[in-house]
């Protein structure tokens, strides 16, 4: 499928995976609806994109907090008047906070964030698009939910008790919603990432330099560019054709809890 002319609504697009996907999909010419809480990171990454995109695209940008319903059926509502209806939404809004602490010592309003924005926040942005964005009235569509390898495995590291939970509730949610959907022409996919070197897994970490660095120890992490790259392979299939899940990891990873710490040295050593 083409995506260019497309209306592609990007949550949590501010930075990291977000702003990665929609520079990507710039370059195939989609219209980008780029939502996101901060504002200036906002502008600065849709001044970046119309610099190396040119005016060929249409942008549109809206702060939006996720946890609230209203202000994304407000914003979906607006966009839609002035755009047309929703083609795609990509929801890749979420946050990890409070690692390494264990669940009995994490902040209750940690907990009450995280899943206001990992589970609360995706459903709300499913039900606004397609609702308000229009999905549902025109029976097509993509929902493309950014999950994660931590869906699937019980993470070998503390403090991940809620994002783990959270992630599992997606894709338990993307399952389901394929399913109730199957009546339609809408695509429900789950994109996967593993390790990513953003600031999303410094955040998850408590920006602890140490934990970080022992985190990453011995192999490459991915890099946001691959996950967007991963987003359009899944995006551009054509019409009859689903890639349901997709699991982008780094080659050192072989499984969530099993790290293969020599990759680094083993790829220095090959290059002398």
């Amino acid at each position: 499928m083409s995506l260019k002319d497309q209306n592609v609504l990007i949550t949590g697009a501010s930075m990291g995976i977000g702003a990665a996907i929609a520079k990507r999909l710039a370059h195939e010419q989609a219209n980008l609806i780029l939502f996101a809480r901060s504002g200036d990171k906002l502008k600065a990454l849709s001044d970046e994109i119309h610099k190396s995109s040119g005016e060929s695209i249409k942008l549109f940008t809206c702060t939006v907090d996720v946890q609230s319903y209203s202000s994304i059926e407000t914003a979906i509502s607006n966009v839609v008047k002035e755009a047309g209806p929703i083609d795609v939404l990509i929801n890749n809004a979420g946050l990890a906070l409070g690692a390494p602490a264990p669940f009995p010592e994490l902040k209750i309003e940690d907990i009450i964030t995280m899943t206001s924005t990992n589970i609360n926040g995706y459903m709300f942005a499913a039900y606004a698009a397609l609702n308000a964005g229009g999905m549902r009235s025109r029976a097509r569509g993509t929902i493309l939910n950014v999950t994660s390898t931590t869906a699937l495995e019980v993470p070998p590291f503390p403090g991940e008790a809620v994002y783990h939970s959270s992630k599992a509730a997606q894709e338990a949610f993307t399952n389901v919603l394929r399913v109730e959907l199957k009546d339609s022409n809408i695509k429900v996919l789950a994109l996967r990432p593993g390790v990513v070197a953003t600031n999303f897994h410094e955040q998850r970490v408590g920006y602890d330099k140490g934990l970080y660095d022992d985190f990453t120890q011995g192999f490459e992490p991915l890099v946001a560019e691959d996950v967007a790259e991963a987003a359009v392979i899944m995006l551009g299939q054509k019409d009859r054709v689903s890639v349901k899940a997709l699991d982008v990891v780094p080659t050192a990873q072989r499984s969530l809890p099993v790290f293969d710490r020599g990759w680094n040295d083993r790829k220095e050593s090959s290059s002398r």
